[in-house]
């Protein structure tokens, strides 16, 4: 079906040049309003006002343009005799194609002065009800929301005469998914926050959930703008499972938490890290990260932040490991790597400043929302509370403890030594205990510095660190037996750091 009219209502008008131009060359009417109507004859096209379309002008300062039947008549007629005959009963020509973008009510709110007012003046009407009818009637009008498929769709008019169905269809999916995100920004708004749309998209099928019985599915934020797996490329392996997901995603974001400056590696097994380490080269920091736990790295799942070159390659070739992500692999790591069919190898941009959703989790009957914890702490912010003053150096290995406890379970300790874990244990009952296992899985390693995601609340983990040779112990402080724990590293001669911020996660 052959393109005659399309009526184009812009507010972010980036990238329409090209489109216009070809639609016009290929015959098609163009019809338009206000600013929109300008910035296209300013490039020299014919463009015809929707108030000729309308006989009717643009009232209440732009509120009311689009809202007609001879706007809506002509995106809502079927290809029917029926309709045919009814709109050439009231004249009104059929439009065959939609591009429109909305008014930008999500950047208006987030200005700090914005008033109500004008946040109800940035409620688009007519751009919402234009795209919900063109998406309705998607088998005869080509509906635009995204700048992205412009070119697109014009290639396959200029070749193909017409927009195949399944496009046709996709682009409908789009169009009212960019509505439900623009009303979801207005409820949200309106609500002070009270209400929120949680808004998926992409559906994939996984092979099984956690088990075997289960089904498994993974989607993705439709406005979600964080560093993810789900806009990875994966480059070799067997396709991703729920659980691939899932630890991968632990060790991204644990990853992520250093940077892309040092060489840095985590090693994840069951989504909470087993080995976390740096290095000059990426190959040394792989090689700290595997001697954390080098048994229950088997099998688990490996995020480094430089590319894998050929060093480093070999390293991970011995090993059996699930996935493996980097920011690039280069061709000799990856034909030696290939040798290894199953490992999943995972493409992901390491941005110098990552963005984060916020943290959602499914409870029954509803979800759990909170802000993410991006919460950092450095050098300055460190109180020391016990024992001799500490090194700059000290402080910042200190510190890489402190970032490596804030990603494993509650209760959380995680036993280091210069710049690489020893013995890390998260997700136990009591402290103590969480203290024992990781002290158990450093012992012998020459570990010196201990981190707790939490307060003591008795100084017991202080004597059993002493008994095991820590000489630091970093955690937040806060607990109204502080000063206990204090008191016993005084006696053993420890130097206890406090930072102020808790890192539980659950």
């Amino acid at each position: 079906m052959r393109i005659k009219r399309a009526l184009i209502s812009l507010s972010d008008k980036s990238g329409i040049e090209d489109l216009a131009k070809g639609l016009t060359e290929l015959g098609v009417e163009l019809i338009s309003t206000g600013n929109t109507k300008k910035h296209l004859e300013s490039l020299g096209l014919e463009v015809t006002a929707v108030s000729e379309v309308t006989n009717f002008p643009e009232i209440l300062g732009g509120r009311v343009k689009t809202l007609n039947p001879y706007i809506h008549g002509g995106l809502l007629a079927k290809n029917s005799e029926e309709h045919q005959q009814e709109l050439a009963k009231f004249s009104i020509k059929p439009i065959d194609m939609v591009v429109v973008n909305l008014y930008p009510f999500k950047d208006t709110v987030s200005k700090e002065d914005v008033t109500l007012d004008e946040a109800i003046e940035n409620i688009d009407i007519g751009g919402p009800t234009m795209i919900r009818a063109a998406g309705k009637n998607f088998k005869n009008v080509v509906v635009l929301t995204d700048r992205n498929d412009y070119s697109a769709v014009l290639k396959s008019l200029t070749e193909k005469g017409d927009v195949d169905f399944h496009i046709r269809k996709n682009l409908s999916l789009k169009a009212f998914t960019h509505t439900a995100l623009y009303d979801s920004a207005i409820i949200e708004y309106l609500s002070e926050g009270a209400s929120r749309n949680i808004i998926l998209e992409g559906k994939s099928t996984l092979r099984y959930g956690e088990n075997p019985h289960q089904r498994g599915y993974v989607y993705k934020l439709a406005k979600g703008e964080s560093t993810s797996l789900i806009n990875a490329v994966q480059l070799q392996g067997k396709e991703m499972s729920y659980n691939n997901y899932n630890d991968g995603n632990g060790a991204l974001e644990t990853l992520l938490e250093f940077g892309t400056n040092k060489p840095t590696v985590v090693a994840v097994k069951h989504s909470t890290p087993c080995g976390i380490g740096q290095g000059q080269t990426l190959k040394e920091a792989f090689i700290n990260c595997k001697e954390s736990d080098p048994l229950s790295i088997f099998g688990g799942i490996v995020a480094l932040n430089k590319e894998v070159d050929v060093s480093c390659a070999l390293e991970l070739k011995d090993i059996f490991l699930e996935v493996i992500i980097a920011p690039k692999f280069s061709k000799e790591a990856r034909e030696i790597l290939a040798s290894k069919k199953n490992i999943r190898l995972i493409e992901i941009e390491m941005p110098k400043e990552p963005s984060f959703s916020s943290s959602l989790k499914a409870i029954q009957g509803g979800v759990l929302i909170q802000d993410y914890d991006n919460k950092s702490v450095d050098e300055r912010e460190l109180k020391l509370v016990a024992g001799k003053d500490l090194t700059p150096e000290e402080k910042k290995q200190a510190l890489f403890a402190f970032r490596c406890v804030k990603h494993v379970k509650s209760n959380a300790i995680v036993v280091s030594s210069g710049y690489k874990t020893l013995g890390i244990s998260g997700g136990q009952t009591s402290r103590i205990d969480a203290a024992k296992q990781a002290l158990e899985r450093a012992q012998g390693k020459g570990a010196t510095i201990l981190a707790s995601d939490a307060f003591f609340p008795f100084e017991d983990v202080v004597d059993l660190a002493a008994e095991n040779g820590i000489k630091v112990i970093i955690q937040p402080g806060g607990s109204i037996n502080d000063k206990l724990s204090i008191k016993a590293c005084e006696e053993h001669g420890i130097s206890m750091l406090f930072t102020k911020v808790r890192h539980f996660k659950h």
